[in-house]
């Protein structure tokens, strides 16, 4: 997290979930307008930046979108180490998805900055009639950790902007209390530690 003026925010922000689960569909929503019913597989991360607007103040995200699969876990540390916010999805038509979202919120409790903003999604809401994982079970796993919690599609950009800016918002309340006294690592050098490759 960098802060330069007291009316901007430079934040970082990491998507962590199953593969599958619809992150990176989620993040080009939100920074393009876009989705695609095929999407590749991320690689590694791939990094976007969008800027919203907060009651005059301007956070820049630069978003972290890591990839789902088990053999990029050990990379992940590397993206949430130093981040202001994490989203971490699950696919509300796959239980197996919740149950490994549950593993990356125990991992960022344990390991990830302790003033982290972090908010569980169920993605795919689009996808109701089959839904394996309902509303409540998600709602009492995100209040019992105290998370904030997302119902979202990124193929009908349903609830999708209104997340992101609850999250600009919560780090608007945030970075005040944790600048102060605190030397942060720029995201020049984040971004030189870091593997990436971005999606297709």
């Amino acid at each position: 997290m960098v802060g330069s003026k007291s009316n901007n925010i430079q934040a970082k922000l990491v998507v962590l979930g199953d593969m599958g689960t619809g992150k990176t569909s989620m993040v080009l929503r939100f920074v393009k307008g876009q989705f695609y019913d095929y999407q590749e597989s991320t690689i590694g991360a791939a990094f976007f930046t969008q800027i919203v607007s907060i009651n005059k103040v301007t956070v820049k995200f630069d978003i972290w979108d890591t990839a789902g699969q088990e053999r990029y876990h050990s990379l992940a540390p590397m993206y949430y180490r130093g981040a202001a916010a994490a989203i971490v999805v699950y696919d509300i038509t796959n239980m197996v998805s919740f149950q490994r979202a549950k593993k990356w919120i125990e991992e960022l409790q344990k390991h990830g900055n302790p003033h982290l903003v972090t908010v569980l999604v169920a993605n795919k809401v689009d996808l109701s009639a089959k839904r394996e994982v309902e509303i409540e079970e998600g709602k009492q796993y995100a209040k019992e950790n105290g998370l904030q919690y997302f119902e979202t599609s990124a193929k009908t950009a349903e609830n999708i902007h209104d997340l992101f800016h609850e999250i600009a918002k919560k780090v608007v309340q945030v970075v005040p209390s944790t600048m102060s006294g605190m030397k942060l690592q720029t995201l020049t050098q984040e971004k030189e530690k870091s593997f990436f490759c971005c999606t297709a």
